[in-house]
C-alpha cells in the first residue's frame, strides 16, 4: 500500500503524491517513513526531504520548518513554512540572504534578544536551502 504523501505551505500544496516512503528532517534527527509507520507528531528542522516515488526516482526538497504528522492508513502531511524542489532553488539569492543576515548579527548590540534569534533561524534556512540546492544541482 503506497503512503499517501502532501507537503502544504502557507502558499498551497507544495507537492502530493503516492509515495514509497519519505525521508524528513526533524528536531530529533531525520526520519524514514514507511507505509507502516506508527502515527506520530513531529516539528520540522531545516533541511532535506527526500520522496522515494513509486517508479524508483526520488524528488529532493529543501524545507524551512514547520510540522509532520503520520497519521493511519499510510497518510503523511507536511506543514511547511517553506518547501522548494532542489532544482527550483535560487542559490546566489540565498547566499544574499545569507550575507544580509550576518550583517545585521554584527550589530548584535544593539538587537533584541527575538532579533537575534529570528536573524540565526533565518541564516539557518537558508543554509538548508544552499545545502538541498547545490548538492542537487551538481548531480545532474
Amino acid at each position: 500500500m503506497p503512503i499517501d504523501f502532501k507537503v502544504v505551505t502557507p502558499y498551497g500544496v507544495g507537492y502530493e503524491d503516492e509515495v514509497e516512503k519519505v525521508t524528513i528532517p526533524t528536531t530529533t534527527g531525520a526520519i524514514t517513513v514507511h507505509e507502516t509507520h506508527a502515527p506520530l507528531i513531529s516539528i520540522l528542522e531545516p533541511g532535506e526531504m527526500n520522496i522515494h516515488k513509486l517508479d524508483g526516482s526520488v524528488v529532493n526538497l529543501a524545507v524551512t520548518g514547520g510540522f509532520l504528522e503520520v497519521r493511519s492508513q499510510s497518510r503523511v502531511y507536511i506543514m511547511a513554512d517553506t518547501a522548494e524542489r532542489a532544482e527550483e532553488i535560487d542559490i546566489e539569492q540565498a547566499q544574499r540572504a545569507i550575507e544580509r543576515a550576518q550583517e545585521l548579527l554584527k550589530q548584535q548590540d544593539q538587537l533584541a534578544d527575538i532579533d537575534f534569534a529570528k536573524l540565526q533561524a533565518q541564516i539557518e534556512r537558508e543554509m538548508a536551502r544552499i545545502s538541498v540546492g547545490k548538492k542537487y544541482r551538481n548531480a545532474k
